[in-house]
């Protein structure tokens, strides 16, 4: 049957059933039943329209029951009744749900503006960063091993933190203990004989990764050293750039202040600004919160600040200098967060660990730093010499 019209046999022009003679006709005549009618004489099957009766009383009760029984023989019909008219009480528009209330100021929760949220936990953020904040300062000017021992531990707490990971997510087995060790050396090496003492001890660090690793079965030896390889320059040699800041002379203390504070500075402009006036992604395939809006601040907020530590603190230093430090270190951190975001991405994770609350882990406060520090040593050099 066609299923576009109600009524298909010859002799059936309106709506509603075939014409039999004056006993069929619908004043005064009992309805038809819905179900369908068979010509047998044309072999062709049709169904009557149903009849609307007026409205009141229980018919409306069995009009119901009609409509519900037309509904699961044929869906399609529905959208032929809808021509004649109001045939399913649901078809009158729904009123819209009040948005508010007569004397009163509320508003739907719907239509209330949603207040921005900051995404983490800030007071918890700002109590670990100020405690950090006192442990870095108390070590970096009263006893400078003992910051030595603060960056060596760092280093070991995300070296666990970037291999657990690994492990977890990749089935990827990087050998801990000769990172560990290894990563140690370096960042002593590097203060103790400067870079040439750095870049021995990460050859050792490599080798012996290699080495350790051969205790196992060989299966992904290749994929696991490669790893471990990257986790010893990743960590622990990036690390060693802020020993050979600090054992830069007299002015090696201020030197690691000015790197860590134009760090901290240049995340803390991104975020306050893109927060506030961020509507731009600037990687959103890879860090979705970061906004062009917060690049923007975190160059402005690390060039004023560079000027001033370089006018300030560092030794024979000069503000201009300290606008393209400035600039340095807010494109240096920004690649550097972005980097590890790709990392935590790949390996479908939010955060590198869960030892800093308001922060994450370790690596979590190590991303814009590890990549910073050679970035900072370097232009300090070109600046004012090694010390």
């Amino acid at each position: 049957m066609n299923e576009s019209s109600w009524g298909a046999s010859p002799g059936a022009g309106r709506w509603g059933p075939p014409d039999h003679g004056p006993a069929s006709s619908l004043r005064g005549a009992a309805p038809p039943s819905a179900g369908p009618v068979h010509d047998w004489g044309d072999a062709a099957q049709t169904r009557p329209m149903p009849i609307v009766p007026e409205p009141g009383g229980h018919q409306d009760d069995d009009r119901e029951h009609r409509d519900i029984r037309n509904d699961r023989h044929d869906p399609d019909d529905r959208g032929a009744a809808r021509l004649s008219g109001p045939l399913f009480r649901d078809e009158k528009p729904q009123e819209p749900m009040p948005t508010s209330f007569p004397g009163s100021d509320r508003t739907a929760d719907s239509e209330k503006p949603k207040k921005k949220s900051a995404g983490r936990n800030l007071r918890a953020a700002i109590g670990v960063g100020v405690g950090l904040g006192v442990v870095i300062l108390a070590s970096l000017f009263v006893y400078k091993p003992v910051f030595i021992g603060v960056i060596a531990i760092a280093v070991v707490v995300g070296l666990w933190e970037l291999t657990s990971r690994l492990a977890e997510r990749k089935d990827i087995r990087v050998p801990l203990v000769p990172l560990a060790v290894g990563g140690t050396a370096m960042v002593v090496a590097g203060y103790v004989r400067g870079a040439e003492g750095a870049w021995v001890a990460m050859a050792l660090t490599a080798l012996a990764v290699l080495v350790w690793r051969m205790t196992e079965a060989p299966e992904n030896y290749l994929r696991d050293v490669t790893a471990g390889v990257f986790a010893a320059f990743y960590v622990p040699f990036l690390a060693t750039f802020v020993a050979l800041m600090l054992a830069a002379g007299a002015d090696g203390p201020q030197r690691v202040l000015t790197f860590l504070l134009l760090t901290v500075v240049s995340d803390t402009g991104a975020y306050a600004v893109g927060w506030r006036f961020g509507t731009h992604k600037l990687a959103p395939r890879i860090s979705p919160g970061k906004t062009r809006e917060g690049l923007v601040g975190a160059v402005l907020f690390a060039m004023v600040a560079g000027a001033l530590c370089m006018q300030f603190l560092i030794k024979d230093g000069a503000w201009w200098q300290g606008l393209i430090l400035g600039f340095a270190v807010a494109a240096s951190a920004t690649l550097g967060d972005l980097g590890e975001s790709m990392i935590k991405r790949d390996l479908g994770i939010k955060d590198m660990g869960t030892l800093l609350p308001g922060h994450g882990g370790i690596m979590d406060r190590l991303d814009s730093l590890l990549p910073t520090a050679p970035v900072v040593w370097l232009l300090f050099v070109v600046f004012v010499g090694a010390g």
